[in-house]
């Protein structure tokens, strides 16, 4: 690696992956052919599947799970914690097991495409094949093979 990339020794990547200068991964799987653009973050416990394009200004986080043949435009945004904040009940900074109680995972399944700026709230599937639209805020379970978009993104159409 080089002084442009941070890539932790526990992030498995498969083969010919391509990493663009700028991104921060740890403790993830990507698989064999994708392309990882400037700027993404990728935290620990997410998966990229094969031949994937994650753009650029991307955040994927702990619990996100994705597909091969994905595409996730510029700048979409993963949430794993649907009632998040800072401070916990005694009054300090909230630790990392007093957030596990409302961690939520994720789950994209193979070939979908998620437009620019979308933001993925926690704990739903896009099924396989779908489609969201950009700037759209998906905040349940969108079917397989269906197009959605807006705030909340909403069903538009079979594909």
């Amino acid at each position: 690696m080089n002084d442009y990339l941070c890539v932790n020794d526990d992030v498995v990547l498969g083969k010919d992956v391509i990493l663009s200068k700028f991104i921060n991964l740890y403790g993830c799987r990507i698989g064999d052919e994708s392309k990882i653009g400037a700027f993404v973050e990728i935290q620990k416990n997410a998966t990229i599947g094969s031949m994937c394009k994650i753009s650029s200004h991307t955040f994927i986080c702990e619990g996100v799970t994705i597909g091969d043949n994905c595409f996730i435009g510029h700048g979409v945004m993963f949430i794993n914690d649907n009632d998040p904040r800072a401070v916990s009940e005694k009054g300090g900074l909230e630790t990392e097991a007093e957030w596990m109680g409302r961690f939520v995972t994720t789950e994209v399944q193979d070939n979908v495409s998620i437009g620019t700026n979308a933001t993925i709230i926690g704990g739903i599937t896009i099924g396989k094949g779908a489609m969201i639209g950009a700037g759209s805020v998906v905040t349940k379970d969108v079917p397989a093979n269906e197009v959605w978009c807006g705030n909340p993104a909403r069903f538009l159409k079979k594909r």
